[in-house]
């Protein structure tokens, strides 16, 4: 199994690859990242004690604010017409939130990048908003869970 990096030329040198050339499909990624916590701050979470708001609001919006900016935070990425971004955050008693994300569009490149970026930003927005009361929090599995469209196809992640 023979992979070519295609962000490398022939050099070694790093470099956007050129999409030009490709057809327009619609492209669909999804992701997740996870946030272990102490059993209480997912308590002051879910009751909506965590002095500066909802966490889970906040970090969506900041979830779908990262996946709309993902190209001037990684160097190579393509600034890309997004169509749908969502990002979900689910309790999972009793020390883990789950972040799923999901973004669409139609371009000539994938939406992975966008999609592990939201993830990772709403788990950072979660870290920030709760961190007075829990700095041992963890961010931990933050991968591609499936995507679609494109010369690639389809990858949808095993377990």
């Amino acid at each position: 199994m023979e992979k070519e990096l295609t962000h490398l030329d022939e050099k070694g040198a790093a470099r956007m690859v050129d999409v030009s050339a490709k057809d327009f499909t619609r492209r669909e990624a999804k992701a997740q990242s996870l946030v272990e916590m102490a059993p209480e701050t997912l308590v002051c979470i879910v009751s909506g004690g965590i002095p500066k708001g909802d966490v889970f609001a906040v970090a969506r919006v900041a979830g779908i604010m990262a996946a709309k900016k993902t190209s001037e935070l990684i160097p190579m990425c393509h600034p890309l017409p997004i169509e749908s971004v969502t990002v979900e955050l689910i309790p999972e008693p009793p020390t883990r939130v789950r972040i799923k994300t999901a973004v669409a569009c139609v371009y000539r490149t994938g939406v992975e990048m966008e999609a592990l970026t939201a993830a990772s930003v709403a788990a950072l927005t979660v870290y920030d908003m709760c961190k007075a009361i829990d700095r041992g929090m963890t961010i931990r599995e933050t991968c591609l869970l499936e995507k679609s469209g494109g010369r690639s196809g389809r990858y949808v992640r095993e377990g």
